[in-house]
C-alpha cells in the first residue's frame, strides 16, 4: 500500500516535471517554426533540452543507439513502435533529424502538450477518410520540401503481449508514392516504466534504436505488402532480441 502511494506521488511529480519545463520553453520551441521551418533546428535544440530537464527531475533517462545511420541531409519516413506516453520524450533523443509527426487528433486536445507540438505534428482523424487524405497530402508536401516524417504504423498503443501490433499500410504507401526511404526506430523499455493499462510511472532507462535504412527506390503499389512485412519483421526481431537480452 505504501509502495503504491509512493508511486502515485512519483507519477504526479513526473506530470509536473513534464508540463512545467514545457511551459517555460514553449516560446523558444514554437517561435522558430512560426517564422520558418528552416529554423526547426532551434526548436529541436529546446525540445531536447526539455527532455534533459524531464530526465534530470524524474530519473527517467533516454538513450539513443545507432543514430549514425541517419543522414541529416536526407528526408526519411521514420516508423516507430508505440508502447507508452514515454515515447514522446524518447523520439527527439532517438532521432537526430528534425521531423514532423503524424498524430491522432485526440492528442492535440491534451493541455499544454497539444499546444506546443501543434506545429510539429499533422493531426489526423482516423475515422475520417477525408482527414486521412488531407493528412497524406500535407505529409507529401513536407517530404518534398526536405522534412522528415514520423509515423507509428501500429496506430495505437500496444497493450498486448505481442512485440508489435499489425502495421497499417499508410506510412509504407506514402514511402512508395514519395520515393522516400524508411528508417525503423525501436523504442524499448518504455512499456516497463509505464505498464500496460496504467498511467503509473517508475524511474529507469528507455533505449531507442535506429535500424538500417530501407530503400523504396523503384517500388510500386504491388510491393506494398512486402515492404510492410519486411519492416514489421525487422522491428519485431529487434524487440524480441532486446527482450531476450533483458535490456
Amino acid at each position: 500500500m505504501i509502495k503504491k502511494f509512493i508511486q502515485y506521488l512519483y507519477t504526479g511529480w513526473c506530470a509536473v516535471a513534464f508540463v512545467v519545463p514545457m511551459l517555460i520553453l514553449a516560446i523558444p520551441i514554437i517561435i522558430p517554426l512560426l517564422i520558418s521551418r528552416r529554423l526547426d533546428f532551434i526548436t529541436y535544440f529546446f525540445i531536447r533540452f526539455w527532455v534533459y530537464c524531464f530526465s534530470l527531475l524524474t530519473g527517467i533517462w533516454f538513450i539513443g543507439h545507432n543514430k549514425q545511420v541517419v543522414d541529416r541531409k536526407k528526408s526519411y519516413i521514420f516508423v516507430i513502435n508505440h508502447t507508452s506516453f514515454l515515447d514522446a520524450p524518447a523520439i527527439p533523443i532517438a532521432i537526430p533529424s528534425t521531423l514532423v509527426a503524424l498524430g491522432k487528433k485526440e492528442l492535440s486536445k491534451i493541455p499544454v502538450f497539444g499546444l506546443v507540438v501543434n506545429r510539429l505534428a499533422i493531426w489526423v482523424d482516423r475515422s475520417s477518410a477525408e482527414s486521412r487524405k488531407v493528412s497524406s497530402a500535407k505529409l507529401k508536401e513536407l517530404l518534398r520540401g526536405g522534412t522528415s516524417v514520423l509515423v507509428a504504423p501500429e496506430g495505437t498503443r500496444n497493450n498486448t503481449d505481442e512485440p508489435l501490433l499489425p502495421f497499417r499500410y499508410g506510412p509504407f504507401r506514402l514511402a512508395i508514392e514519395a520515393q522516400i526511404p524508411i528508417i525503423p526506430v525501436v523504442i524499448h523499455n518504455a512499456g516497463r516504466l509505464m505498464k500496460r493499462g496504467s498511467l503509473l510511472l517508475r524511474p529507469g532507462v528507455v533505449h531507442c534504436y535506429c535500424l538500417p535504412e530501407i530503400s523504396v527506390e523503384g517500388l510500386t503499389e504491388a510491393d506494398l505488402d512486402q515492404l510492410t512485412l519486411t519492416t514489421f519483421e525487422l522491428m519485431k526481431q529487434k524487440i524480441i532480441s532486446l527482450n531476450e537480452e533483458g535490456q
